[in-house]
């Protein structure tokens, strides 16, 4: 059987490196053949935090970046091909994701903004490229997120069962996907629930220097404050109904310091502690708006927070929850593997977006051809 090889690049909202990953989709499922994570320098990982929070001198700021980005993006491809003992000429097309530095859908005119220069990986690759899935998405009146229910559905739906297909990364985002049962008259829903590993990690480099909480063993040691915690699950976005999507331009370093003004007498530990009961809390509330019990599976990084795993669990009894490993996919290439499958789908002319998960007006061909000559 002839493969058929693509490639997939993400680099999320967690900003914590570039995945790489290739997929052949030659046969019924996706196989994944090789990965590879490329660690973002940290120069290039101060300009993308700057760039993330408005300031001065962003147009020579964004220029820079964007190529940098793409070199970077680059240099994970051309890594992974190395480990994989591929040539680039076996390879179809890369599927890029980008790297967000605003999202801002629900501006009189929204937009959504990816950089990491596609020309450039082409270039330096010498494969073609397909990215900026996001904004044709926007352009139909969409949220331009999330675009990762389409490949859930694709690939964990299952007949008998209806399932939550859980990502976390820097922001959370759900999948209900109805059993064949149900499908007649529930259709496939996917949103952002707020705060991934965002707000943790924010914190936690904050008190402790430290990049994140590790197992989320010190969320463990405190105490959450269930004042503090009922004074965040009071924003607006948190009772907003889907379509509805978010990022770092609201869950920042800077909102998280205005809702603990109030709070300042309260230990560092319990912060973290109560920062996790956010994410897990508002998860938890929006999956059983969706469906009082089921199948969990969690992928992204939050997946491997055993602290994090553990109170979910505990906020949802009714639900088995486990990670998408259970379904033949490790929880940390689920996204890459996704953006591979968005750029097959752009290869063969076919839809990538849900309209009922993202607002717009009908289904699309996402995403741009730059090509490799």
């Amino acid at each position: 059987m002839n493969k058929d090889y693509y490639i997939g690049l993400m680099s999320g909202t967690s900003m914590d490196g570039v995945d790489a990953v290739l997929v052949d989709f030659s046969g019924q499922q996706p196989k994944l053949i090789a990965k590879h994570s490329e660690p973002i320098p940290k120069h290039t990982l101060k300009g993308l935090q700057r760039l993330c929070l408005p300031g001065s001198d962003e147009v020579n700021l964004l220029g820079q970046l964007d190529r940098n980005v793409g070199q970077l993006f680059a240099l994970a491809v051309n890594e992974l091909l190395c480990k994989a003992e591929i040539s680039k000429q076996a390879i179809i097309a890369i599927g890029s994701h980008g790297q967000t530095v605003r999202h801002m859908p629900n501006l009189d005119t929204g937009f959504t903004l990816q950089i990491g220069d596609p020309n450039t990986i082409a270039v330096l690759t010498g494969i073609d490229v397909i990215a900026d899935f996001r904004r044709k998405d926007i352009a139909l009146g969409g949220q331009g997120a999330p675009l990762v229910p389409a490949f859930h559905q694709q690939i964990f739906s299952n007949k008998d069962n209806s399932r939550v297909i859980l990502n976390i990364g820097g922001i959370s985002n759900i999948t209900y996907l109805p059993s064949e049962l149900h499908a007649s008259h529930q259709q496939v829903v996917g949103f952002d629930t707020g705060p991934g590993n965002s707000l943790i990690d924010v914190w936690c480099q904050h008190a402790k220097h430290q990049a994140y909480d590790k197992d989320g063993e010190w969320a463990a040691s405190g105490q959450t404050d269930e004042a503090l915690l009922k004074h965040l699950l009071s924003h607006s976005y948190f009772s907003q109904t889907f379509p509805k999507s978010t990022g770092r331009e609201l869950f920042n370093q800077a909102w998280l310091e205005q809702q603990l003004a109030a709070f300042a007498h309260l230990d560092e530990a319990d912060i973290q502690s109560t920062l996790l009961d956010l994410t897990c809390q508002s998860i938890a509330n929006d999956t059983l708006a969706l469906c009082s019990h089921g199948e969990l599976f969690v992928c992204g990084g939050g997946a491997f927070n055993s602290e994090l795993m553990r109170r979910l669990k505990l906020l949802l009894p009714s639900y088995q929850i486990c990670t998408t490993s259970e379904l033949g996919i490790a929880p940390q290439w689920v996204e890459g593997i996704a953006f591979a499958w968005l750029a097959m789908r752009h290869h063969k002319g076919l839809s990538g977006n849900l309209p009922a998960v993202t607002g717009a007006s009908r289904e699309a061909v996402l995403g741009a051809l730059f090509p490799a000559k």
